[in-house]
């Protein structure tokens, strides 16, 4: 296994994207955390956060899946849960599938997020290859489930990564991959460390999808012709660089839709096209790698004017978001998942969304 801490760029340990830090000097931290705490301030109506589960080992990525079931996986353990969203009542639906090293620098690899076509199940795959851990066999990849304990690889997202590197600098070969999104039959897949977009057919074929800059592409959701991406921004992750972006396929640009929300980690579009984002909250790491300072995360929904208003406040390194009818279930680091109540009244409720 490889130190971390020769590592150049940013490991975000509890959201799995590497960036690489943009060369400016982080402003006065108390400066920041002010932008955080005047963030925090602004909260909508909505119902305090509840937990829904809890003791689950280390969570990461997330679907709404058949029959209405929220889907978890489980880095650390190779496993996706499949969850109750009314009592939060858990069952294994898979498990077999390559585990993250562990080793608390390493947060964020393994199996990071699942996604549905039809009934069947799908899981990304990422930070678990030899480029990355010293005498690993692992994929890097799409893998389908199969049954509940057997998964086929159909995608080996390592190896196109690794034969067709970014421009951008990198020490990953095989990428980092954050999300994943189901799209005209196939997939999207973001890769926060090679800042960028592919995409993956059913038969294994993976293309370049979009291509950005250095701002660490996380959440995706996507709507008819409309792609949007929540950007967590280099390091020092500054609220302005926490932004989310849309565009439609074949236009050579990005739209900016919302900025200021502090390390963006996943975006949901709900009925009349009402967005929301997931924001891990403010960073004061030593060095590259370390996440959010707990309970400083919050559930964000695009306002007037490119700016958000906050949902929920005081949420602890929250990884991901799915949204059923008018609650948000919000997946965290720590094992845990929480709903928030009322966020949008009608027509503007949620229905489906977030990794």
């Amino acid at each position: 296994m490889k130190s971390p801490r020769i590592l150049t760029g940013a490991l975000l340990v509890s959201t799995l994207a590497i960036g690489c830090t943009d060369g400016r000097v982080p402003t006065d931290l108390g400066a920041r955390k002010a932008v955080a705490d005047d963030l925090s301030s602004r909260i909508a109506t909505a119902s305090a956060p509840r937990q829904l589960v809890t003791g689950l080992q280390e969570l990461q990525g997330s679907a709404v899946g058949p029959g209405g079931a929220l889907f978890v996986t489980a880095p650390l353990t190779g496993s996706i849960w499949r969850v109750d969203p009314s009592t939060g009542v858990r069952t294994l639906f898979a498990t077999g599938l390559p585990a993250r090293v562990d080793d608390p620098y390493y947060i964020g690899s393994g199996v990071v997020d699942v996604a549905f076509i039809g009934s069947t199940a799908y899981a990304l795959v990422t930070g678990v290859g030899p480029d990355f851990v010293e005498g690993s066999n692992a994929v890097v990849g799409i893998y389908r489930i199969d049954g509940p304990n057997s998964a086929t690889v159909i995608a080996d997202l390592g190896a196109f990564s690794i034969a067709n590197p970014p421009t951008t600098e990198i020490f990953v070969p095989s990428g980092y991959q954050y999300a994943i999104e189901p799209y005209r039959g196939g997939f999207l897949v973001t890769d926060g460390h090679h800042n960028r977009v592919l995409r993956v057919t059913l038969d294994g074929t993976v293309t370049e999808f979009r291509t950005f800059g250095n701002v660490v592409p996380t959440g995706l959701a996507v709507s008819g012709e409309s792609i949007y991406v929540a950007l967590a921004g280099p390091i020092p992750h500054l609220p302005q660089d926490g932004q989310v972006v849309t565009f439609a396929p074949g236009s050579p640009t990005n739209a900016l839709v919302a900025s200021g929300a502090p390390l963006l980690v996943d975006v949901a579009l709900g009925r009349g096209r009402t967005l929301f984002a997931l924001a891990q909250g403010y960073w004061n790491g030593p060095y590259e790698g370390t996440p959010a300072v707990a309970n400083t995360g919050s559930l964000v929904r695009v306002a007037g004017g490119g700016t958000f208003d906050v949902v929920a406040a005081g949420l602890d390194r929250p990884t991901s978001l799915e949204i059923i009818g008018d609650t948000a279930y919000i997946i965290t680091i720590g094992g845990e998942i929480w709903t928030v109540g009322g966020i949008a009244t009608a027509p503007f409720g949620l229905s489906a969304g977030g990794r």
